[in-house]
């Protein structure tokens, strides 16, 4: 037992699983091996040898069945910049070097060090969300999910909320706005159809009840043909008549019109404001390429109401969330480079990249699109050269099992590298992985 856990490999697992449960499966291991053989299943001691050499992987594996694996580094081949499995965007390298000193020590989350009295942790995110977008107000909350969730149970809790039929969406995991307004304690009334939905929909469906206009764009899909949709200004128009009150679920977190020809039908949250919407929502972790976050921007009145509602105290993030946003809320200040830029590369810079992978890998460049993903801009490709080389199902799960882990697909049977989602740091280490899992 002593020399099991002396070993390199089941040291390593002393310090992600602690000196109990580690012990506690070299035990059941070793009894397994004991018995095994007393019953004569050893014919001699280099089978005996192989079956000890085994133990260090047999307790990895039964401890992460057990308790669970860390969470790992992972490159993203996919060319999906938002992947929502391999935890959507990426901070920036300066802004996740940045962090430690933050949260290895006290900060002034709230606290004003001038006065020495206690100030508002929503403060720096919400001056810089009302300098990108021209909001008057801004708050932010734990998840997109969160900021629909506060607004509807602030505005129009035990009313009615209009929606079109064509915007039920299901948001991922299954969670839905029909089930989120039904949790945010309102009542759903359906206007139009779920491929048209006209402004007339929305002024017959207002009355009494009626707490909130609600306009959510389509996640993953899109619906075209025999369509029309209610333009966002009409429902302006319509809302301030009919005094009620108006949320845009943007969604993605678009801060400010980008001229990418994949999102120039996506209204941003600043164009949303511009437009007299009372109050628009969006995620932090999407386009925007911060920490998962809600971004709620409004009018004053609005945001304060959903402030001082107390379910803003379960929703509000912490030191870390607003931190990292910060971060990346200033990097949209000053037009700094975001993750999300590398989706369009350029130049004879990315070819030669491509090409000098490809030659490590032994394969060859080709063309493939990339894609968003995070429900932003589906079914809209955005093509770029790509490495291609032959494998199958078995490559994929070594590279996946690999060291570092790398996530890239299969198309006609052959494996597709996309390096717009991999960091230019990683390449040799996307080169030795994959070399390796095709041995």
């Amino acid at each position: 037992m002593n020399r099991l856990l002396a070993t390199p490999a089941v040291v390593r697992l002393l310090s992600l699983y602690g000196r109990e449960p580690v012990r506690v499966q070299a035990e059941l291991a070793l009894g397994r091996l004991r018995k095994e053989l007393s019953e004569g299943r050893y014919e001699s001691m280099e089978d005996l040898d192989r079956a000890l050499g085994k133990l260090p992987d047999q307790l990895e594996s039964e401890l992460a069945r057990a308790i669970g694996t860390p969470v790992r580094r992972v490159l993203n081949a996919t060319g999906i910049l938002v992947h929502t499995n391999l935890g959507r965007s990426p901070l920036t390298r300066e802004v996740a070097e940045s962090l430690p000193p933050l949260l290895d020590a006290y900060c002034d989350l709230e606290l004003d060090l001038d006065t020495g009295k206690r100030s508002d942790r929503n403060r720096e995110a919400e001056g810089l969300l009302k300098s990108l977008t021209g909001a008057p107000a801004a708050l932010v909350v734990n998840n997109n999910a969160a900021a629909l969730v506060l607004v509807l149970a602030t505005l129009a809790k035990g009313r009615e909320v209009v929606v079109s039929r064509g915007e039920l969406v299901e948001i991922g995991g299954s969670f839905r706005v029909p089930s989120i307004l039904e949790a945010a304690g309102v009542e759903l009334r359906e206007v139009g159809s779920t491929n048209r939905t006209r402004l007339d929909d929305y002024e017959e469906a207002i009355g009494p009840k009626t707490g909130l206009l609600l306009k959510v764009f389509p996640s993953n899909y899109r619906i075209t043909g025999f369509v029309e949709e209610t333009p966002i200004s009409a429902l302006v128009d319509l809302a301030r008549r009919r005094e009620v009150q108006l949320l845009v679920d943007e969604g993605s977190g678009l801060l400010r019109p980008h001229d990418a020809p994949q999102l120039r039908g996506h209204t941003s949250l600043a164009e949303l404001i511009e437009l007299g919407c009372d109050a628009a929502c969006g995620s932090g972790d999407k386009l925007l390429g911060g920490p998962q976050a809600g971004i709620l921007v409004g009018s004053a009145a609005t945001v304060r109401s959903c402030k001082t509602n107390p379910l803003y105290r379960a929703l509000r993030p912490d030191r870390t969330t607003l931190a990292a946003l910060a971060m990346v809320l200033r990097r949209h200040l000053t037009a700094s480079s975001l993750p999300i830029e590398r989706m369009w590369p350029v130049g004879e810079a990315h070819r030669e990249r491509v090409e000098r992978v490809a030659v490590g890998v032994g394969g060859k460049s080709g063309v493939a699109d990339g894609f968003l993903g995070g429900g932003s801009a589906p079914q809209q490709g955005i093509p770029g050269e790509v490495v291609i080389l032959p494998a199958d199902d078995v490559v994929l799960r070594k590279l996946r099992l690999g060291e570092p882990p790398v996530v890239a697909y299969q198309r006609d049977g052959r494996l597709v590298l996309d390096l717009r989602t991999v960091a230019p740091d990683d390449d040799e280490a996307l080169i030795g992985a994959v070399n390796a899992a095709r041995e």
